[in-house]
């Protein structure tokens, strides 16, 4: 018995020490393990029970243009967001719930909700709340009493000028850039966010405010573009205007500086908002919407949506048409196998390539031709001819030499790079088409800045729309943070050719195919293109859409701008590039070259039809105004008799004709809208200048006037009721021989 007892007391003994040994254990390895294994994740969890973070946004750094205009700034506003443990009652949740979605605009059952999660002390309302809306919110928690509710610090985005270059500037989400120059130089751009961090007691009300550590948000850095607004305004306004005469797709262009690769202006029409990027506002594409509901109306607007943000002339390829004549010219100069006096180059409608007959745009042929001639003409067996000359391999090698196989590098999102056959493939008839710039493809950058380095003196750029990253200090000063420099890729022909081409190219503009992108005072140097959309034929198998396009440049003996001007699909009937494209390059040159500073250098034809400055007459006496327009040579109509003159039409400084018409009023009397604006369409200078002067009215003419042109626009329309002495611009067209 003593034994058995002794024995049960040693088991239970032993039993005690095992159980305390693992209880030991137990405890020593929990305490292990919450605090060397999961010490991390309980301290972060003890750190936000005793911790209260807010976020402060930082502000995006500004985006310029050339000039320091701001493109995109970042405005003031703030987050709205409540700390529910803060607000003790069900009714106050209501009330709190009730003011927020009233004064913010949201749905009162999504707010409550947020309000109501008891146990949180951080539920995000709203961000980016303009002050207008804050200061509502301010009052209503002043006379209702409300607690719970904070504001921190936040910033939105801003474009001054609503759709300016959107295509190029692109916009951002709510943290970081999504399309354009805003996503591309998201680093530089979007900051660094802040933060405090607040200490919180038991209940979870906050400390006082020594307990609070402040984390200060960084700025972001400023981007300055290569862009320049006014520049950009005046491609925009004029693609706009294109666009809708032509009933096209889309209208595009960009604007260069050819010797440094500066792209001044980049824009396709139509564009977007970019204070409402989601908002379609196009009158073509909406009309197309109403037609639709339901997810088909949803998917359709998410297509248009992607294509407005889209930058095709980066991202998009297509055939250049006879633009790419310019290469192939160069091609053939610099090996030596033409000069612009070579002969041989007949034409007579068409040319027979393997088992191919290819025709030229003029049906009629072109007859005899030098090559010079064969370029104003734009002569398709000309060059079919020409690029047989140089032969495949050749032609390959100066096709990569011109930077149109790969990307150009320009700092622009989506970039692609050309399509081009492959040697082993490219037999007779491919480089045949290819001679004139039909059946492969490249990007509308590529092509024009291929065109830069003919303009240049034979050096291909790479091209770029920023110029600098700046930051601003403390004491406003603006410090250079990266300066983007031009770059030279490599030299693809001599200054030689290079100089041949330009004159080549300005006689195109003068008297060839290209004259209806003629500027007065300025030699314009360019060449015009029809391309096929080849691989969109209709349901018949034929070609029923083109592109429109003109490349050029001026001035042609030292070029300052390259221009590409794009018009795709039009359907107003005419598509020849010659037509519709060349004579908005004309327009754009026309503000743009003044605008830059490049002087005019009139020859003695443009001189005796120039325009001239209308002189101010008010407050002088009918005589000495009479003989200060005599003097100015201009015409007079005086109505009231000798006294003084109180009001004239034109007004000063407007532009109108030599031995136009200033009509003065004295002695009370006033202009009065009596004249009714003719129908000038498809009259000739002439026959227009006549017809307006018969009704007392004054002409000005934008156009070539040195070939056979009529007139295609006038402004204001016919049926304007307008007053004696009134200005009507005419635009001109040339229609002879400008097709391709």
């Amino acid at each position: 018995m003593r034994r058995d007892f002794y024995k049960s007391i040693v088991i239970r003994t032993i039993a005690v020490m095992v159980i305390f040994v693992l209880a030991f254990a137990l405890i020593g390895g929990a305490l292990i393990y919450y605090q060397f294994i999961r010490q991390e994740y309980y301290a972060t969890k003890a750190l936000q029970q005793q911790t209260l973070d807010t976020e402060i946004t930082a502000k995006s750094g500004t985006i310029y243009d050339r000039n320091f205009v701001e493109l995109a700034v970042s405005t003031q506003v703030e987050t709205i967001s409540v700390a529910p443990t803060e607000i003790t009652t069900d009714e106050n949740r209501k009330k709190t719930a009730r003011a927020l979605s009233d004064i913010l605009e949201l749905d009162y059952d999504e707010v409550y909700a947020k309000v109501a999660k008891t146990e949180s002390m951080y539920q995000r309302i709203r961000r980016q709340v303009p002050a207008s809306v804050t200061q509502k919110l301010r009052e209503a928690i002043s006379e209702q009493k409300l607690k719970g509710i904070h504001f921190e610090e936040d910033s939105k985005r801003y474009y001054p000028y609503s759709t300016l270059a959107s295509q190029v500037i692109g916009f951002r989400g709510v943290d970081a850039g999504l399309f354009g120059i805003e996503k591309y130089y998201d680093d530089y751009l979007s900051g660094t966010d802040g933060k405090i961090i607040t200490a919180k007691n038991a209940a979870g009300g906050e400390l006082p405010i020594q307990y609070e550590t402040y984390v200060e948000a960084t700025s972001g850095q400023d981007v300055v573009l290569t862009i320049d607004r006014v520049v950009q305004q005046y491609l925009e306004k004029h693609l706009e205007v294109a666009r809708k005469e032509n009933k096209a797709t889309s209208a595009a262009g960009i604007i260069m500086n050819p010797k440094t690769g500066e792209i001044l202006a980049m824009s396709v029409a139509p564009g977007y908002d970019l204070n409402s990027p989601y908002t379609i506002t196009d009158e073509f594409m909406l009309a197309d919407l109403e037609e639709l509901e339901g997810d088909e109306l949803k998917e359709k607007t998410s297509q248009y949506q992607n294509t407005l943000w889209r930058n095709m002339l980066v991202s998009d390829t297509y055939m250049p048409g006879s633009t790419f004549k310019i290469v192939t010219a160069a091609m053939a100069l610099e090996e030596g196998l033409v000069t612009p006096e070579t002969g041989g180059f007949g034409c007579n409608g068409s040319i027979t390539v393997a088992d191919r007959r290819i025709g030229c745009w003029k049906h009629a042929g072109h007859g005899y031709q030098n090559f010079q001639e064969a370029m104003q003409n734009s002569c398709n067996p000309a060059f079919i001819k020409v690029g047989q000359s140089v032969g495949n391999k050749l032609f390959v090698e100066y096709f990569n030499a011109f930077g149109l196989m790969e990307k150009t590098g320009v700092d622009l999102l989506g970039e692609a790079s050309g399509l081009f056959h492959d040697l082993k493939n490219f037999n007779e008839v491919e480089l045949a088409t290819a001679a004139f710039g039909q059946n492969f493809k490249v990007t509308p950058i590529e092509m024009l800045n291929a065109v830069c380095a003919v303009a240049n003196g034979g050096t291909l750029q790479q091209p770029h729309v920023v110029k600098q990253i700046t930051e601003t200090d403390d004491e406003g000063n603006i410090n250079i943070v990266k300066n983007i420099s031009p770059t030279a890729i490599c030299q693809v022909i001599s200054r030689e050719t290079s100089d041949t081409l330009c004159g080549m190219l300005e006689k195109v503009v003068t008297t060839g195919s290209g004259k209806n992108a003629y500027v007065k005072g300025y030699r314009v140097a360019g060449k015009t293109g029809t391309s096929e959309k080849t691989d969109e034929r209709n349901e018949a198998g034929e070609v029923d859409k083109y592109i429109a396009s003109f490349i050029g440049f001026a001035p042609a003996d030292d070029p300052e701008v390259a221009i590409l001007i794009m018009i795709d699909e039009p359907t107003a009937g005419e598509y020849f590039g010659g037509l519709i494209a060349a004579p908005v390059a004309g327009e754009v040159l026309n503000d743009v070259l003044p605008y830059l500073g490049v002087q005019p250098k009139y020859t003695d034809e443009e001189l005796a039809t120039m325009d001239v400055s209308v002189p101010n007459s008010i407050s002088l006496s009918s005589s000495e105004a009479i003989a200060q327009l005599q003097s100015s040579g201009l015409k007079y109509k005086l109505v009231g008799g000798e006294g003084t003159v109180e009001t004239q039409n034109p007004v000063a400084g407007e532009q109108i004709p030599q031995n136009g018409t200033v009509v003065l009023y004295t002695n009370g009397n006033t202009p009065t809208a009596n004249c009714v604006v003719p129908d000038l369409s498809d009259m000739t200078v002439y026959t227009a200048k006549n017809e307006l002067a018969s009704l007392g009215l004054n002409i000005r003419v934008v156009g070539n006037t040195n070939t056979v042109s009529l007139v295609s626009s006038q402004t204001p329309e016919a049926g304007t009721v307008v007053t004696a002495g009134s200005v009507v611009t005419v635009r001109l067209k040339s229609y002879n021989d400008v097709s391709n």
